[in-house]
């Protein structure tokens, strides 16, 4: 049997909608649904063990994950560079942390480049669809992060990957801190 999407990178979202903030991982999955070739935007519901199969035939993979404290304010998005430890106390959703995960992933092959981008979200509200303004800014710096990553790996500093500012409206998360931080 082939390899599903060699030479193509994922993006995989994780999350629950439902529970309020900590959806922002899907949010920063959808801005990028069908916007570059050869990238795949992936929902990778909330996470732990399922996200195994889902990286399998990417060489590359972008997670984004809501996550509780790993910043010092709601909406700080750290990028790690190397699986976060076990011992990150990231959402209590997921059967296995993403650091688990990824680690997996590696050892059975599926995949050869993770970058998790995590976004602070505090509080995690049980059956809500409302994020915090804090965190809508660390969406929009998420998708910043994600966007510098591809260019990273396309080795490209201006080429296809640009931001969608302009057409979806977005602006300089002033609002919710919006600071980036990157942890190899």
């Amino acid at each position: 049997m082939e390899m599903m999407q060699k030479n193509r990178i994922g993006i995989i979202g994780c999350g629950n909608p439902l529970m309020g903030n900590d959806g922002a991982g899907i949010l920063v999955m959808q801005r990028f649904e069908g916007r570059y070739p050869g990238v795949d935007a992936i929902d990778g519901g909330t996470g732990g063990f399922g996200l195994i199969p889902l990286m399998e035939g990417y060489e590359k993979v972008v997670i984004v994950d809501a996550m509780t404290g790993i910043g010092s304010h709601i909406g700080d998005v750290v990028v790690f560079e190397t699986p976060p430890s076990p011992d990150l106390p990231a959402c209590a959703l997921h059967d296995v942390g993403i650091g688990d995960a990824v680690t997996m992933a590696h050892e059975l092959g599926y995949v050869t480049e993770v970058v998790t981008i995590g976004i602070e979200v505090g509080d995690i509200r049980a059956f809500s669809q409302d994020i915090d303004p804090a965190v809508e800014g660390g969406v929009r710096v998420a998708e910043k992060e994600v966007l510098r990553v591809l260019q990273e790996w396309a080795g490209e500093s201006d080429g296809a990957f640009t931001c969608g500012d302009e057409e979806s409206g977005s602006r300089s998360p002033s609002s919710g801190r919006g600071n980036s931080q990157v942890r190899r």
